[in-house]
């Protein structure tokens, strides 16, 4: 059982790794090389040497650092980028803030019966996971180049914006009520492209060019449609769906635009917009946004003559499928920050050789 499953996550590596691979344009050919070669064989998951942070003692001075990234006294340069592996922590505590924060909602609602907490509850409800991930992706950014205002901004807006692409392609396609494997593909295709229509937007107006940029992009646009749409789903089938929202929260929109945004990256030339032309002949791209498709698709299709353990059975699969993505993309991060390092000091050293 073990080899099995050993075989299928080596088999889907090479599949996700053959996307990950890229053309740097620009950088020293013998860098590029040492990129791919060093890393097309595994990647190291280490979750708990990931999270091993989030149970450590912070102080509040290493909190407020992390808000005052992005400008231009603030975002280190390359050479000061850490490749080191990334140890978020700070997302747990807005985890904790927003659980207790929707705890103390409830307990308005149910011992003294306050209708008025509710509109609170649901907003918080749907806000606590996606935006606890967000900020986990705001860390994840070594670079530190995006501000926590562009962050919030493309959470807000982008998660909109997102949700105005999504029903304008709703109206152009014959989407039905059903739950069948057809209904679910078109509805994981028109959300999963109206997300990475507006992903690339934000990518091309901050003209961000590193993987972890359009990781956190993606995420902040994913959280934003995710927290929005549950908001709606609570308001028609009642205050129970939040929890259960919330719950799925955890593997769905915000991971899947996460790695479209990774995606978005990967499928652009170096310093230069995603175009109309890349968004149909860059596989790298492709490769992303089709699992990305797959696994809503998955999500959401009910198949035929089950019962709730396939159901989960389902939503646990795309779980661990769309985290491990994640993994894979985080890899290519660090691997992309030493790369570029590389090829700094490879250029100082040319430019040191000419002079002479």
């Amino acid at each position: 059982m073990f080899k099995k499953i050993s075989k299928w996550c080596q088999g889907m590596f090479s599949f996700l790794w053959a996307g990950v691979r890229r053309n740097y344009d620009n950088l020293d050919d013998n860098i590029a090389r040492h990129l791919e070669e060093s890393g097309d064989r595994t990647v190291e998951i280490h979750l708990s040497k990931m999270f091993s942070e989030v149970f450590q003692k912070h102080t509040k001075d290493e909190a407020d650092r992390l808000f005052i990234v992005g400008t231009r006294k603030t975002t280190p340069s390359l050479a000061k980028v850490s490749s080191s592996p990334v140890k978020p922590w700070f997302f747990s505590r807005v985890f904790l803030l927003l659980a207790v924060s929707f705890t103390m909602l409830m307990m308005l609602l149910v011992m003294f019966k306050s209708d008025k907490v509710i509109p609170g509850i649901i907003f918080i409800g749907s806000l606590a996971v996606p935006f606890s991930l967000l900020m986990m992706f705001f860390e994840i950014n070594v670079y530190q180049n995006i501000s926590a205002l562009q962050t919030i901004t493309t959470f807000l807006v982008g998660g909109i914006l997102s949700l105005i692409v999504t029903m304008t392609l709703y109206l152009a396609l014959p989407i039905k009520t059903t739950v069948s494997i057809e209904n679910a593909l078109l509805v994981g295709f028109v959300e999963e492209v109206a997300k990475c229509i507006v992903v690339i937007l934000f990518i091309n107006r901050y003209k961000l060019n590193y993987i972890f940029n359009g990781v956190l992009i993606g995420a902040a646009v994913g959280a934003g449609f995710s927290v929005f749409e549950s908001s709606g789903y609570v308001s028609e089938y009642g205050l129970f769906t939040i929890f259960t929202r919330s719950f799925q929260a955890f593997g769905t929109h915000t991971i899947w635009a996460a790695i479209v945004g990774g995606a978005v990256i990967l499928g652009k030339t170096r310093k230069q917009p995603f175009r109309v032309k890349d968004f149909f002949t860059k596989p790298r791209f492709f490769i992303f946004l089709l699992l990305v498709i797959f696994l809503h698709t998955f999500w959401d299709w009910d198949i035929p003559h089950t019962g709730i353990g396939v159901s989960i059975a389902q939503e646990v699969f795309d779980v661990v499928v769309g985290w491990f993505t994640i993994t894979i993309l985080i890899d290519a991060g660090l691997r992309e920050v030493k790369t570029l390092q590389g090829q700094r000091i490879i250029n100082r050293k040319n430019k040191k050789a000419q002079k002479r």
